[in-house]
């Protein structure tokens, strides 16, 4: 909401930044964990500690099949469900490869083909770079992909004390080159509403999505269950897994890059972090 609308007032000239009002926008970005998060993390951890070599995992259509719209026609689960479960299985530890938007890696691969696209020119180049190889399997593949769907969405379970409404997910693993269903889970989570409630449901959805994510990686690592977190402890090495999900390093710093603080609200926050207490002095 703006802040003259929050004031009640409003203008029709612009002021000296060229805003007519400014934004509210106080509150700094978090991390967005659910209560499996963590276990997430600790499956990550453990396999890298142990050496186990994880599966390559694509992550198909998670699609809303509860057939649900909202007063406003809208839909009233999320639409993002496959990208959550990314999320989830991102800070397991799981190599992803990309299947769910190709729309680009399909054009540069025809524009390659057609040898319309060049990569990167060597330093101090004055001619055009070559034409970008193709090369015979320079795509990894996946060993299991994941899809499934959102299948409940109850909204009236009464327990005479408030309402009540459920959320259900069903998720399978396949593998790749059989098309073997190797894992099949159902969860449901019940949620007390109160008006609309249309934040706590996308919250229930992406917890139902890593609590699955937890049992199917567990399964893949050969884990045997959330006891060997507390006897993991906290890892001694830089880790590229998290609470906010999972990154490869771009350069060799590790030690000394970004990626302990992702979760940190604090960190390139101009109002929050000093080290950016003042960026017009920075330039």
């Amino acid at each position: 909401m703006l802040a003259a609308a929050s004031a009640g007032c409003s203008s029709t000239a612009a002021g000296p930044d060229g805003l007519y009002a400014e934004p509210q926008s106080a509150a700094p970005v978090t991390a967005n964990p659910t209560p499996y998060s963590a276990a997430l993390v600790c499956e990550a951890g453990w396999a890298r500690a142990r050496h186990v070599a994880a599966p390559r995992l694509a992550i198909g259509r998670i699609a809303d099949d509860t057939g649900r719209a909202g007063s406003d026609t809208g839909p009233r689960i999320t639409q993002g469900a496959s990208l959550m479960a990314m999320s989830a299985f991102a800070k397991a530890g799981m190599p992803l490869v990309e299947r769910y938007d190709t729309a680009i890696a399909e054009l540069e691969l025809r524009y390659a083909r057609d040898r319309l696209i060049s990569d990167r020119p060597r330093p101090g180049a004055t001619a055009p770079a070559p034409s970008r190889r193709i090369v015979p399997g320079q795509l990894a593949g996946s060993d299991f992909f994941v899809v499934g769907g959102i299948t409940e969405l109850n909204p009236r379970i009464a327990d005479g004390r408030a309402p009540i409404m459920n959320v259900g997910l069903d998720l399978r693993l396949v593998n790749t080159q059989t098309l073997q269903v190797v894992d099949v889970i159902s969860y449901q989570q019940q949620i007390v509403v109160s008006g609309a409630a249309q934040e706590p449901v996308q919250a229930a959805v992406r917890s139902l999505i890593e609590r699955a994510a937890v049992e199917m990686a567990a399964n893949l690592y050969g884990m045997p269950g959330p006891e060997v977190c507390e006897r993991y402890g906290s890892p001694s090495e830089p880790v590229t897994t998290g609470p906010t999900g999972a990154y490869v390093p771009a350069y060799n710093t590790l030690r000394t890059n970004n990626g302990a603080t992702r979760a940190d609200p604090d960190r390139w926050n101009d109002q929050r972090d000093p080290d950016l207490a003042d960026p017009n002095d920075r330039y």
